[in-house]
């Protein structure tokens, strides 16, 4: 996974949060491309920097990931909620994209290659969806009776591997293309590097509610697969038929509708009044939905960006701060104006709310990571007077 195997190149300048704390020049660096050098070829390469509050921020998703996967079923209330509304375990796809984010500007501030990094990254995405297409595409649908291969009725194209590819390659294409490569002394300047990747996001979140909100959607069916608790026998066919199909009115009907749980945001029983569509087949990863989750990578790289030219860590501290207080109240604004929190529609409300949540879990942990650095430091330093 992406978010675990990329390597970050940190901040300079020997500050803390680093294995490695020594100074580093602007030679020893490394480079996204990882160009050999013309110099000795005997030479040892540089030791490897990473920022140990981002380290510390995957471990803890991960563990997270393992805790709503594991503890879900027990506790409905930290599960995946099935429609509206948002829980413990609805914060892990963002923590992850959010961290990928990061990892991006770190990995991608110093590229001496455009075409070589913009091939390795293709390579990457390719790996990533290919992985995930293996695990979540239903080629072990036959491990039961016996009967293996690929049916092509059963592939599922897209999954949580393949929606955090996706947002991988929009954003790091943006940061190798899309960004000026000037010196970054001045607020103005930090605007005029980056404002192409906020005009692209921007167009990404206007395309995607234009297709949410103006789409046409013909009428459909589908058929019961099973005996259900809507008492419809196997095999029976429901439709949804309307005289104005547009996803509009249909997001409207289903916010002034029951949920589909009764325990809403948690699992449960359907209401007895439950609307046809709860038991049709939905695909939570599907492509409108990853185009939006692909800006919350934008987000982490403008986090990423705050990390690499603000080395003062108070000032990242307040930047981050302020920008995901922002980006939370900007969540609950659409919220209150009618677009719900809907992970498997990953709504503008929703991704702005967790990439906010994401945002300030990571001013935390730099914090006290720093801190506990910080105090190791000293400690070190007094028992070696």
């Amino acid at each position: 996974m992406i978010a675990v195997t990329t390597t970050e190149l940190d901040e300079r300048q020997g500050e803390p949060l680093l294995h490695n704390p020594r100074s580093l020049s602007n030679e020893e660096e490394e480079d996204i491309t990882n160009t050999p050098s013309t110099s000795a070829s005997n030479a040892s390469p540089p030791p490897t920097q990473r920022l140990l509050s981002l380290d510390v921020f995957r471990g803890l998703t991960v563990a997270l990931m393992i805790l709503v996967d594991d503890a879900g079923g027990a506790f409905p209330c930290i599960n995946h909620s099935p429609w509206f509304g948002v829980t413990l375990a609805d914060f892990v796809m963002p923590f992850f994209l959010f961290v990928v984010g990061v990892s991006i500007s770190l990995v991608f501030k110093k590229v001496s290659s455009k075409p070589m990094a913009t091939k390795k990254v293709i390579l990457r995405t390719f790996k990533l969806f290919l992985l995930g297409l293996l695990l979540q595409g239903g080629y072990f649908h036959g491990r039961h009776d016996l009967t293996y291969g690929v049916d092509v009725g059963k592939i599922r194209w897209m999954g949580v591997l393949q929606r955090i590819s996706i947002g991988y390659l929009f954003a790091a294409m943006s940061e190798i293309w899309l960004v000026d490569r000037i010196t970054v002394d001045s607020p103005m300047a930090f605007v005029k590097k980056y404002y192409i990747q906020w005009m692209v996001a921007f167009l990404f979140c206007t395309f995607y509610m234009c297709l949410l909100y103006g789409l046409y959607v013909p009428d459909w069916e589908f058929e019961v697969p099973s005996t259900n608790l809507f008492g419809y026998e196997f095999g029976t066919k429901i439709g949804f038929n309307s005289p104005h199909n547009h996803l509009a009115e249909r997001i409207l009907t289903l916010i002034v509708s029951q949920h589909c749980s009764v325990n809403s945001p948690d699992y449960g029983p359907l209401p007895p009044n439950s609307p046809g569509w709860c038991l049709a087949p939905f695909d939570p990863e599907g492509i409108l939905s990853s185009l939006m989750a692909a800006i919350t990578c934008f987000l982490g790289l403008q986090f990423g960006h705050i990390l690499v030219h603000f080395k003062g860590h108070m000032q990242r501290l307040c930047l981050w701060s302020v920008c995901s207080f922002i980006i939370l109240i900007t969540g609950y604004v659409f919220e209150l104006l009618g677009v719900p929190l809907c992970k498997p529609l990953y709504t503008l409300s929703y991704m702005c709310i967790t990439a906010g949540a994401s945002g300030l879990a990571l001013t935390i942990i730099f914090y006290i990571v720093s801190l506990s650095f910080e105090y190791y430091l000293i400690n070190i330093k007094i028992n070696n007077e």
